[in-house]
């Protein structure tokens, strides 16, 4: 029995795009094609399909998880210690981001008209003011942030939930373009800084390309930030703060 790349997108829960890449760069090749010349995958694929995303769940780059799978000569356990010092230090900072979540919301002090049965029935354990969070740090006290707040208080659990799939799509998309390997300041990575910027704008407060420039430094310098983006996939925050910063450019030329 063998199956589509759609089908396989299905079970492994990846984009077809994901898959395609990984095929592109030998990583996974299908055992088969059909007459029609479209991907087939057969079992032993997915055998080698979860054995990747084993690996990437880990934290390891994807040349590295071929040559996990391809190097009989390679030493596993030394690379399974390198990465669970990683993720041990990755965990401790998250520990740390959530401990910060916890407490906002407990003080309300974006002034979110939601009850906390609601705010995690929608985000879980995400945070929701994540960018309004962003704004107080830095611009606390300005209209930007009155404007946030403002904003805030009027949303409604269908707003705050609408808001979470916009972040949670374009941080998926986002993330399969690092994983293509799509450069910062290309056009597909600016859009999407765009799009980011413009998010923003949307649901808390006018985003001008200069703050957006200090958002994305403060995404990378800020380990708070720099765990959330990269919580995505691996080099989002650093890929967006230079898509970021070569949008901005782009408009300034313009």
């Amino acid at each position: 029995m063998s199956y589509s790349v759609g089908q396989v997108a299905g079970f492994a829960g990846v984009t077809v795009r994901t898959l395609h890449h990984y095929d592109e760069i030998g990583l996974l090749v299908p055992s088969e094609r059909s007459t029609a010349g479209h991907r087939r995958y057969s079992e032993q694929d997915l055998d080698r399909l979860q054995q990747v995303l084993f690996y990437r769940a880990l934290g390891f780059p994807l040349d590295e998880v071929q040559t996990l799978l391809d190097d009989p000569a390679t030493d596993l356990r030394a690379h399974l210690r390198r990465r669970h010092e990683v993720l041990v230090a990755r965990i401790e900072r998250l520990q740390k981001m959530a401990d910060a979540v916890e407490h906002a919301m407990e003080a309300q002090k974006m002034g979110i008209q939601l009850t906390p049965e609601e705010r995690f029935d929608v985000f879980g354990d995400k945070d929701p003011e994540q960018y309004a969070e962003e704004a107080e740090q830095r611009w606390g006290g300005t209209e930007a942030y009155t404007e946030s707040q403002r904003r805030a208080a009027s949303y409604s659990k269908a707003d705050w939930a609408r808001m979470k799939e916009e972040v949670d799509d374009w941080g998926t998309r986002y993330a399969a373009l690092v994983l293509a390997g799509e450069a910062p300041t290309g056009e597909a990575a600016m859009d999407m800084a765009e799009e980011h910027r413009l998010h923003v704008t949307r649901w808390f407060f006018d985003v001008p390309y200069e703050m957006h420039v200090c958002f994305g430094d403060m995404y990378v310098a800020d380990e708070r930030f720099k765990a959330y983006y990269d919580s995505m996939g691996e080099g989002v925050a650093e890929h967006l703060r230079d898509a970021i910063h070569a949008n901005a450019a782009r408009h300034q030329e313009a």
